[in-house]
Order: structure tokens, then C-alpha cells, then sequence
């Protein structure tokens, strides 16, 4: 009996190190162990055991893998959030959300990440922008965004000009102009002076110039007056 106590006490440490190591990161470590390969709803753990996250991952797109960081598709969210939601997090990963500055920053940190962002419009038209390298810094240097090696998938590159700026929410101004771009366009982003790109603005219905510049935006696509129907950015490691 003391014989059978002591190897469970050996085997324990073991067993527990084996689950710690198969907990998935990312989409991608549950692509490469899920043989149903289906997109869904999964749960992932950026910063350890003890940091699961419901994420949505993108299994089909260009072979698949994708872990999805931020998307809009029904306005059903209210994307004005302040600092420390876009640090941690909101939203549903079935619907809408935002994964979290938090996250992406410690995702950055185990891997080399490219980036997809797919859109649609109301018309039902498709495009997309990749990015051969995506990362996000700490909270210290104001989660600086990372991102270069632009590949056109009919949307243009909107997001380029926002690299190496800071994220700046309505409570947390980090931009590069005189006055907070999240309070002005309504939303909250790596803004510099201010964007080309507003993905985490109003969610409104197509075209509307109603107010200028405060939609769900790539203005290389549609321009500033165009709000789009769906938005989704994801990473996958560099293959």
C-alpha cells in the first residue's frame, strides 16, 4: 500500500506537467491537435494555466489556424470601451469582442505572429489585408503595434500607416495627435493623427456621411464614409 501511495505521489507531479503542456496557446496548437479542424468557439490560454479565454477560431481561411483577436458583424457590442477593457478584454467570442491588449502582448511574446484581416461589405462584396509580421508590446511602452509585409487581398493597406503608434482609448490618450482620436472618431485603436483604419468605431449601416470618419472604416476599400458589415482581424504563427 505505501508502495502504491508513493508512486501516485511520483506520478502526480508528472500527469500535471503533462496537462500544463498540451493547454493550447493559440488557435493554431488546436488546429494541429483537433482532427475535426472545425471553426468555432475554443478555449486558449495566452498567459498560462491559469488565463483561459474564450476565443473564435478561424479554421478555413488560408489553410486555417487563425486565432481571431477582434471582430464585428451585428453592432450588437458597444465598442467604446475605455482603457482597461481593451486591456483585458470584452464581448463574446460567438459574436463580437476583443481578446485584449493583455493577451496579443503575451502572445507576441511566445511567437512570431502574422496577421488577417477579412471584411465584407452590405453589398456582400469580400476583401481582405495581410500582414507577414504582427506584434504588440507591453503596457509600458503603451502596447505599441508592430505590423509590416503588406500582401493585398483586394481591401489596400489602411493598417501600415498606423505601425509603431500606441493604443489610445477615450480615457488613455497615446496618440500622435493634439487631441484623443478615440474621442473624436468614436472608438479605439492605434491611432496616430488619426486613421486610415477604424475597425472598433460605431458599427453603422453602409454608407453615411452623416458624420464623418466614426464608422467601422478601411478607407483604402470603401474610404471614410462606408461603414462595413463584418471586420475580423486574426494571427497565426509564421509558418
Amino acid at each position: 500500500m505505501k508502495l502504491l501511495s508513493g508512486l501516485l505521489l511520483l506520478l502526480v507531479p508528472m500527469v500535471t506537467s503533462c496537462y500544463k503542456l498540451i493547454l493550447p496557446l493559440d488557435c493554431s496548437d488546436i488546429y494541429n491537435s483537433d482532427g475535426t479542424k472545425l471553426s468555432g468557439v475554443y478555449t486558449i490560454y495566452p498567459i498560462g494555466a491559469t488565463s483561459a479565454v474564450q476565443v473564435y477560431c478561424d479554421m478555413d481561411s488560408l489553410g486555417g489556424g487563425w486565432t481571431v483577436f477582434q471582430r464585428r458583424m451585428d453592432g450588437l457590442v458597444n465598442f467604446y470601451q475605455g482603457w482597461d477593457q481593451y486591456k483585458m478584454g470584452f464581448g463574446t467570442a460567438g459574436g463580437e469582442y476583443w481578446l485584449g491588449l493583455e493577451n496579443l502582448f503575451h502572445l507576441s511574446l511566445r511567437k512570431k505572429y502574422e496577421l488577417l484581416v477579412d471584411m465584407e461589405d452590405f453589398e456582400g462584396n469580400k476583401a481582405s489585408a495581410r500582414y507577414s509580421s504582427f506584434s504588440v508590446g507591453p503596457e509600458s511602452f503603451g502596447y505599441t503595434l508592430h505590423v509590416s509585409g503588406f500582401t493585398d487581398g483586394g481591401a489596400g493597406d489602411s493598417l501600415s500607416v498606423h505601425n509603431g503608434h500606441k493604443f489610445t482609448t477615450f480615457d488613455k490618450d497615446q496618440d500622435a495627435s493634439g487631441s484623443n482620436c478615440a474621442r473624436t472618431f468614436l472608438g479605439a485603436f492605434w491611432y496616430g493623427n488619426c486613421h486610415s483604419t477604424n475597425p472598433n468605431g460605431v458599427y453603422r449601416w453602409g454608407a453615411d456621411a452623416t458624420i464623418s470618419d466614426v464608422g467601422v472604416e478601411w478607407y483604402t476599400w470603401k474610404g471614410h464614409d462606408y461603414s462595413l458589415k463584418t471586420i475580423s482581424m486574426k494571427i497565426r504563427p509564421v509558418q
